[in-house]
């Protein structure tokens, strides 16, 4: 009997989501460790350096908040490669837009408490906004998960 009429699935195909997964996912987990970096540095600049403290502290919450958000995402993504391979490509997209929102947002902030202008007109509320779709995607992802498991 072949793994397909056994399992009801091909291993290859697995094989080949689970290395997307992966591939997709390992550029997330750069951009949590970036993220991470940058929300320390941020605080740091609060606590000894010059600038709005509230606005940096901020800046530097959302970035390690998000870091962390952003590894369990790709963690997910890894669990779901091969049993839902849909759910693992809406969950890598879902810590793309969470992170990058996450990035503009608190990249708009820092400038903000630092030189007192913004990025561009909207860039805080743009990042916030993709920071909502991010959580939302995120829900999503979920319910698919459990309505595929029972």
């Amino acid at each position: 009997m072949t793994a397909l009429a056994a399992t009801g699935t091909c291993p290859d195909r697995n094989k080949m989501n689970e290395k997307i997964s992966l591939q997709q996912g390992a550029g997330l987990m750069s951009l949590a460790g970036l993220m991470g970096a940058s929300g320390v540095a941020l605080a740091a600049r609060a606590a000894h350096g010059t600038g709005n403290q509230a606005i940096l502290n901020t800046a530097a919450l959302f970035l390690i908040m998000h870091a962390n958000a952003l590894l369990a995402i790709f963690a997910g993504s890894l669990a779901m490669a091969a049993l839902q391979p849909a759910t693992a490509r809406i969950l890598t997209w879902c810590g793309w837009i969470m992170g990058l929102g996450a990035c503009l947002f608190s990249a708009d902030l820092a400038w903000r408490g630092l030189e007192n202008a913004s990025l561009f007109e909207g860039a805080a509320p743009t990042g916030g906004i993709a920071m909502i779709l991010g959580w939302i995607l995120l829900a999503v992802s979920g319910a698919l998960i459990f309505r595929r498991a029972r």
